[in-house]
Parts: structure tokens; C-alpha cells; sequence
């Protein structure tokens, strides 16, 4: 989900974002140091889309309006009807985020001149 920003309104707090032409039109804004999408900025636009998922309480910040309707997928209305269950990971979270956290080569944690990175990369 994307929440439409005024472009003097929005202020980056700490680091610096990195960007991706994704078209002439578009660019993305992305984490440098984790790789996490962040914003989407239509260069010719005021108002750019900030990833909801990228606040730090993201529940504070509940959604009030939809754009982009026309390019939704036709099943998104019916997510909420669906049964939900715990992510695999929640059964043993203490063995299994160290280890994420220990093995992490998502990019651009790691310096390569090569992505994906090799089998041999990797240890």
C-alpha cells in the first residue's frame, strides 16, 4: 500500500535514500544500506507514494484514500474473506531470526560486482 505524500511535505529523517529509474517517468527510492523500497516518485508530480509498510507504526497511519485503482489486481478484494494463519518462522523465532540475521546477503548489504551472488559467494 502507498500513501500519497505532498513532496514539500516529506522529509527524510535519517541516511539517504538511493534511487532506481524505473522509467522515464518514475523513480524509486530505496534503502541504501538494506535494500527496502521506500517511495515512488513520479518526477513530474507534487505528491509522491511512501510505502506504508516502511513506517515505524504503521498502524497509526490507517489509509484514507485508494489511487491506482485501475491497475489493481482483480482478486485484492477479496484478501480480507480469506482464512489467515502465523508465518512459518513465528513457530520458532528464536532459532530462526538469529540465523536470518547471522546468513543476511540481501541486497545491497553486501558489496558484489555479481547479484545474485554465487554459491561460493556466499560463504
Amino acid at each position: 500500500m502507498i500513501c500519497p505524500v505532498l513532496k514539500v511535505d516529506f522529509h527524510v529523517t535519517r541516511g539517504r535514500i538511493a534511487w532506481f529509474e524505473s522509467s522515464e517517468l518514475a523513480c524509486r527510492g530505496f534503502c541504501r544500506d538494506c535494500g527496502t523500497p521506500l517511495i515512488l516518485d513520479y518526477t513530474d508530480y507534487p505528491d509522491l507514494g511512501v510505502m506504508s509498510g516502511t513506517f515505524d507504526n504503521p498502524d497509526d497511519v490507517p489509509p484514507v484514500i485508494q489511487y491506482g485503482n485501475e491497475s489493481r489486481v482483480s482478486w485484492i478484494g477479496m484478501l480480507t474473506s480469506l482464512p489467515g494463519t502465523t508465518a512459518t518462522y513465528s513457530v520458532d523465532p528464536n532459532g530462526f531470526l538469529p540465523r536470518i540475521k547471522a546468513s543476511n546477503r540481501q541486497h545491497p548489504d553486501h558489496d558484489t560486482d555479481v547479484w545474485p551472488p554465487t554459491s561460493s559467494d556466499a560463504q
